[in-house]
């Protein structure tokens, strides 16, 4: 079963890490790091990837010819998508304990962030109730 695990930032604008001293920011990108590595050993991880911050975020929709319209940028977002995970696993079990050690990212001073990590089962085709 694949899941997507998406990690969740507070307040809109630029990062915040941006922010912190070097050796918090060197300890926060170590972790995720380790934890792609261990997914990767574990043959669990399928895609991660970090996402730029709100302040360079655009907002597209067709318009009434199909061509994009643009609009944007958002900074007042209470929180924004900053990266995700995409895992292959046996059971939600096993992909609610990968977020939850990917919350445990550290922040200033080393101490856990405890980041909200919002967990969804990707789909593999249309659920047949729906058909």
């Amino acid at each position: 079963m694949k899941y997507m695990l998406m990690m969740n930032a507070p307040g809109g604008g630029p990062y915040q890490i941006g922010g912190w001293p070097k050796q918090d920011i060197q300890a926060h990108i170590g972790h995720m790091i380790a934890l792609n590595k261990k997914l990767r050993a574990a043959g669990e991880l399928v895609a991660a990837e970090g996402l730029t911050g709100p302040d360079q975020a655009t907002l597209v929709r067709a318009g009434k010819d199909g061509a994009p319209v643009t609009d944007g940028v958002f900074p007042e977002s209470k929180e924004f998508l900053a990266g995700y995970w995409i895992v292959d696993v046996d059971s939600p079990a096993r992909a609610y304990q990968i977020a939850a050690e990917a919350s445990t990212a550290p922040g200033p001073g080393g101490a856990p962030l405890n980041m909200a990590i919002e967990v969804r089962e990707v789909m593999s085709g249309i659920p047949p109730d729906m058909l």
